[in-house]
Parts: C-alpha cells; structure tokens; sequence
C-alpha cells in the first residue's frame, strides 16, 4: 500500500532541500561523461563515482551485463529471473544515490546475457551469453550515452569470475567497434570513447583471486575526502547506495579515517597527453566545446553560459540568486543548442541536452515548488481505475507554473477535481516490465508529473516520479501452489493437490492440461490430480487456461527498500516424477530441519516421503526434545541466519554424540562458520570461492569410495544422478578437515586440480556428520532427479 505518513516524513527527512540542490549543484561544472561498466549489480565502484560525480561533477553511467539471476539472496527466497527483477529494484535505488543512468546489455528474463551461475571464464561466458549478441548491446548502449571515458570494475585475469572478464574484454573491443562505421549489428550513430582506464588494483579477495598483479597505476582518483555540506565523506555517501543492494547483504558503515583513493590504468586513449588526471586531453567544461568550432555566436554562447554557470554555483545557499543565475545560465544553453554548427553537433548536442536538464533541475529546486504524487493503489490491472493525488507548494515568487501528468500508452485521466486525478486503464495498458533496459533517476519514465517554470526570461521543464509508482498486472492471472511438484514411484502415493487462487477474473473456468492417464478434479479449493499407477519418470509441464485462455503467474515482490515490482509468466505445474528409496525404517526415522530461510530442503524431502518437521528454537536448547530426532538437516547459511542455532552447537554436538546423524549444508566462512567450534570435528570452508567450486554443472563427478553406503544405500548413485544439474555442481568446497572425514566424491572444472571437499562424512561418538557443499537446495528446486536420491541416502543412512 502506499506509504504511510511516517514513512513518507522519514523519507522527507533524508533528503533536506539543501543538500538536494547542493548535490544538484555539481554536475553544473563539467560536461564529461564517465562510463562504469560490470557485470552483476553491485558491480559499480561506488566510492569512486561519488568523488568524480560530487567533486568534478563528472556525469556517471553504468552499463551492466545482468541482472544477478544467478546469485544469492540475503534477504528472501526469490531466485532466478524473480531474483534478478528485485536486484533491478534495488540496483535503480542504488543508482538514484549516485545521480547515475542506467543501462542493462540483458533486456528480459529469457535473455541469453544472465547471470547463468559462477564461471572462471571469460570465453565460456560470451559462449553461454552469445558473443554477438552481447557485443551489440554493448556498442547500441555506448553509441545512445556517449561517454567520454569507459573503465570496467574488474580485470580479466585467471583468478577472476568470467562474467567480469567477460566484460573487460568486450571493454576494449568496444573502444573499437562502437567508432567503427561498418560495424553491422547497430543502427545508431558511431561513437568514439575517449579514454579506456582498468583498475589498477586487485579483485582478490573472499571470493576471486587474480592470479597476476594489476597492471601498474597512471592516475589516482581522490576520494579520501568528504563533502563539505553533508560532512559525509565520499565512501560513506558510496555505502548509501550498495545498503540498496541487500540481497547482497551489502552496505557498510566506513569509519572516518579508513576511506581510500582508487588507483586507476590507463589502457586506452584517442586524445593527447599527459594524462595526469582523469580530465586530462578532455572537453571539461561548457567553454570546452568551442575547440570543436571556430562559430563566434556559438562560442559567445558557451562562454556566457560557464560565466553564469559559475555564479550559479557560487550563490549557494540564496536561492533566489542560485535562480536568477541559472535561468541566465539556461537561456544561454539554450542558444547554443539553436546555434550548433553541423560540424560540433556529434561532440556537443548531447552534452548541452544534458546542461539543460542539469540547470531546470537546479532552477526547480532552488524555486522552492514542493511536489508529491501518490497513487492509492499499488497494484492494478487493464480495466482498472485508480487516484492520483498531488500536492504542490508554489515556487518563489516571480516565476510562473503549470503542471499535467504524462500517462502510458493505454491510461487515460477520467476526472481532474480537488488534487485529485481519476486514471483508467484501457485493456491496452502494458503491464509493468521488471527487466527494464534504462533507468534515469532525473528522468522517471510515466507515470509521472511534468513540471513547467517560468520566469527570468526563460521556461524550463522537470520530471517528477510517483512516491510508489503503480505495477500494472495481467488482465488473466491465477495463483498455483505449489507450482512445483514431485512424484516419488517408491511411496504409493500418486496424488497432487493444487491450490488455485487469485483468479482474474475472478468468474474464469479454470483448466491444466493433463496428460494421457492423468485424472483431473475440480474443486472449491483448486485441483486434485491423480496419476496412474505405472507412471514413467520424467517432467511434465501441465499449463493452466482461464476460459480457454493463457494464464499469467505473477510474482509480486515488495520490500521496504525498492518501489513494489512484479514479474508474471506463463502459469504451469511442473511434475518430476522420480524413484528416491527412503530405506525400509523411513516411517520411523524423525527427521529435523533447521532452516535460515534461504531453502525449501524441508519441504522438499517431506514432498518425496520423508517424516519431516520443523525444529523450534525451544527444541535446540532441550536435550529431551533432540533426543526424538534420529537426524538434524541443517539448511543453507543456517547458522548465520538462524535465531538460535548458533547457540545450541554443543547440545547438538551431544546429541550426535549419543547416535545422531547431524547434515549440514553448504555454508559461507562468515555465514557464522567457526571451523572448530560449529561442525563436532574440524572443517574448514575454502575462501576465496573461485578456488573451492566447481562451476561446470556437467563436470565429471568421481565416486571416491565407490562402495560406501552413502553412495549406495538405500539408492545407488550412477552417472545418471549426475545429469540435468543446473547453475554449478557446488561452492564453498571444504578446505582442510580432521582426519575423522572421508571425502566420497571428487570432480573439477576443465583444466584444474580436483576438488575432494564437496561431500564428507564422519563417524562422531554413536552418531556422524555429514557435510556436503553441493547445491542440493538449487538443484531440488529445479526438479533434479539426482539431487533427491542423494538426499534420500543422507537422511537414511545410520552409519
């Protein structure tokens, strides 16, 4: 729902008028335009860009390849192309804090650039992202920004993750190919970057480990200092934009005294040095771009422009003066655009278009005129109506406005009374995209409010975002549940039921499409479907129609930190049906999960037959209530996000003792993973994850000890088991552990050593542990056959 009223005075109170113009303000001084580009959100060198942005007033970009897809998230269960729509949401909030446009080289969730899982190679990325493809986007997003300078985040290096070397390699093809006339794939006009600099530092660390140093630095950026309004210093204000990527767990408070200068290569130039900063050889200001004309008129104009630039900047905190002078500022900008020669439009048009929109932003600002726009519904769908609301406070006096809302394709406004639009849609509203290819935090796509000011001989236009801009849904949609399913031919139980709700419209027949044999039943609270005895194993997609029409899934994702988004899909069930023994005592054998929220691997094995519960907090610190459970299923970064387990290691170290089988899954070194202290015996994870995983999810699995029960009982694992993975086979390997552990299994990625810490076991007192870092919650999730059988004998073995 829309805010309430304390949320939209704490978001008020963050963002002081002063400190919005100040940050307005500094852009003003420069026309040059840096390119950041990455491969994931979370990519972008924050700290960096606010100390170009806020000091020099370089214009930012980022250009990033996916949309994290692949990664992990901290904060929910989203995964896949849902997570990626929330990394989105929360890479646009990033973007907001640094005044930096945005551009996506990945455009839908089917996308061939995504974020497929961890690679240590750049060819085997362009391979799986489509090296032409990808080229393409790359050179369309150079060719409609036009930076001056492009500097990707990473190196590419061996060490390093292959998306990012993927992108630094197309970094330098891109110099070439986005200036080159004949370059086949983009219809847009050529564009040279100036200047193409690498960072001149590492990427090692917890997760990569460049195995060559950084190539030596030619500059240095300085960003040890601090904002004299704020008083924040430049890598404080760059952790207020990664706190936006929480999936990642990511913002940092950064103690006075421990900021950084970033050291930067410059591996690539077109114009004349010494480049002894990053300005160098460049056209830095408005008076700049007359080198591109000897036009007196235009260079009069830019001139009289940057002099009223300056006073503009140097009237600050008067606010009437800071309009005044802006407005003489415009005007003049203005007639430099009127009076571009042909021969300087390629080099000046964009960045005078930019001028202008940089000095309304300033002279709306320092007007005073205060603007929100509320919308009483969050979610609609074609059909539906909604209120807008407005409040507008004045802007100073002497200046004129008028204000009108600009609407998608398909919204239309009904009535206009009391601060108070009534907005239908029509059927041919679009529903809200959550793979947007470009963001412009000064620049909010519809719906929005266009502002217009008046005054000082000029007239100026701003666009102003929504507090909660709308998501328009499907017009045809149905919740299922659960969506996935699995059929174990070892339990005799042959039933799915379905929950259906959320119908719209709300009077459609529903329908799946069954397949041959497969009985269907309607009832009041969905679908029963009953399959036949002698079922074959295999995956079945059963599709639902709404009245003999295609329905819509839609997953609503809304969090306190991200404007609410949606993605919507086609609905479907899918079924594996699959043949996972639990052992002949699997009625009563009592198994524990203990989750951190981040996995389903409880519901999963429940799903297949397995006597699953949930443990309590209570339960852990009690010996008694241990005592019930023949084995504890201990889920995915448990130990740092559960309440309680922590806590509770050495009751359940007593309880494995006693005859317990304790399984952990993969776990991160700071998910809470003390080597000594949480597994009964020494296990420690390897760091950093590039050396301890393996990416290729076709890898050769060896069976270390081919006849061991785990292995083998009550299913044995063969080479079938190992096909179908999806993503990688595992992360987060085990590094060292205690003799007391046997490794069963052993596999790499091509051209490496073996890795033999993915699955381990022990014999602890009666009991034993079982530690595995193979994505066997991903894999459950995708319906892996193997991934089920694997788990079966873990919750089945007694050592």
């Amino acid at each position: 729902m829309p805010f309430s009223d304390p949320s939209r005075l704490a978001a008020e109170a963050s963002q002081p008028l002063v400190l919005q113009l100040w940050e307005a303000l500094q852009p003003l001084k420069s026309v040059i335009r840096f390119m950041a580009s990455g491969a994931h959100p979370d990519d972008e060198m924050s700290a960096m860009l606010v100390a170009m942005a806020l000091k020099d007033g370089i214009n930012l970009s980022y250009a990033c390849a996916n949309r994290g897809e692949g990664g992990q998230n901290d904060i929910g269960t989203e995964t896949g192309a849902d997570l990626g729509a929330l990394r989105t949401a929360e890479m646009e909030r990033a973007a907001n804090r640094l005044a930096m446009r945005l551009y996506w080289l990945s455009v839908r969730p089917d996308d061939s650039i995504i974020d497929f899982g961890f690679s240590k190679s750049g060819d085997e990325t362009l391979q799986k992202w489509g090296r032409t493809r990808t080229l393409k986007r790359f050179v369309d997003i150079i060719r409609s920004e036009k930076p001056d300078i492009l500097c990707p985040t990473f190196l590419d290096v061996p060490g390093q993750h292959g998306h990012h070397r993927a992108m630094t390699e197309l970094a330098h093809v891109v110099m070439t190919e986005a200036a080159n006339p004949d370059f086949a794939d983009s219809g847009l006009p050529v564009w040279q970057v100036k200047k193409l600099y690498l960072p001149a530092w590492s990427g090692a660390g917890t997760a990569y480990d460049d195995d060559v140093p950084p190539p030596p630095a030619t500059l240095t950026i300085s960003a040890r200092g601090f904002d004299p309004i704020s008083g924040w210093s430049y890598e404080r204000i760059g952790q207020q934009s990664r706190m936006f990527h929480k999936t990642q767990g990511m913002g940092r408070w950064i103690p006075a005294g421990s900021e950084r200068n970033f050291l930067l290569h410059l591996a690539q130039t077109h114009v004349a040095g010494p480049d002894d900063c990053v300005m160098a050889g460049l056209p830095h200001t408005l008076m700049d771009l007359s080198r591109f004309t000897k036009d007196p008129i235009f260079a009069g104009h830019l001139k009289q422009a940057e002099t009223e630039i300056s006073a503009t900047i140097a009237a600050f905190p008067d606010m009437a003066t800071v309009v005044e002078a802006a407005s003489s500022a415009y005007l003049h900008v203005s007639q430099a655009l009127s009076h571009c020669p042909d021969a300087a439009k390629t080099d000046c048009l964009h960045r005078l278009v930019a001028k202008q929109r940089q000095l309304a932003r300033v002279i709306a600002l320092a007007s005073g005129i205060n603007i929100h726009v509320r919308s009483d519904e969050d979610w609609v769908r074609p059909g539906d109506q909604l209120t807008l609301t407005h409040e507008i406070r004045p802007p100073m006096n002497g200046i004129d406005f008028s204000y009108q809302l600009d609407l998608p394709h398909g919204w239309s406004v009904d009535k206009s009374q009391d601060q108070k639009y009534t907005i239908s849609l029509s059927e041919e509203a679009a529903i809200t995209d959550p793979y947007r290819c470009f963001h412009d935090p000064d620049e909010p796509i519809a719906p929005a409010m266009i502002v217009t000011l008046s005054g000082h001989g000029i007239t100026s236009k701003t666009r102003h975002k929504l507090e909660i801009p709308p998501v328009v849904l499907p017009a045809c949609s149905a919740h299922l549940a659960p969506v996935n399913h699995v059929v174990n031919l070892a339990n005799s139980d042959r039933t799915l039921e379905i929950e259906l709700s959320e119908l719209h419209p709300s009077d459609a027949t529903p329908s799946l499409q069954m397949p041959d044999g497969w009985l269907l039943e309607r009832h009041a609270k969905g679908f029963t479907i009953q399959l036949p005895e002698q079922q074959s194993e295999g995956l079945y997609t059963l599709p639902l129609s709404l009245d003999g029409n295609e329905a819509m899934t839609i997953i609503p994702i809304a969090y306190d930190h991200i404007a609410p988004t949606a993605r919507a899909y086609p609905a479907c069930i899918q079924v594996r049906v699959l043949t996972a023994e639990l052992g002949s005592q699997s009625d009563d054998r009592l198994i524990g999960y203990i989750g951190g929220g981040n996995d389903r691997v409880g519901e999963w094995m429940a799903a297949i037959g397995a006597n699953v519960e949930n443990v309590d907090a209570k339960a852990l610190q009690d010996p008694a209530a241990l005592a019930r459970y023949d084995c504890l299923l201990v889920g995915i970064f448990a130990m740092r996000f559960h309440p309680t387990l922590s806590q509770s290691m050495d009751k359940i170290h007593d309880w494995v003792n006693q005859g317990g089988t304790l399984i952990t899954l993969y776990h991160r070194p700071w998910d809470n993973w003390n080597p000594d202290q949480f597994p009964p015996h020494k296990l420690e994870i390897g760091q950093p994850s590039l050396r301890w995983r393996v990416t290729d999810e076709t890898a050769i699995v060896t069976h270390l000890e081919p006849q061991h029960g785990l292995l083998n009982q009550p299913n044995p694992i063969g080479a079938e088991d190992w096909q179908g993975w999806h993503k990688e086979r595992g992360l987060y390997f085990a590094k060292h552990w205690d003799e007391s552990y046997t490794p069963l299994l052993s596999m790499a990625d091509p051209e490496e050593d073996a890795l033999q810490g993915a699955f381990l076991v022990a014999p602890i007192g009666k009991g034993q542990h079982i530690h595995t870092s193979l994505i066997l919650h991903h894999q459950m999730e995708k319906l892996v056959p193997g991934a089920f059988r694997l788990m079966a004998n873990m919750v089945a073995w007694r050592g």
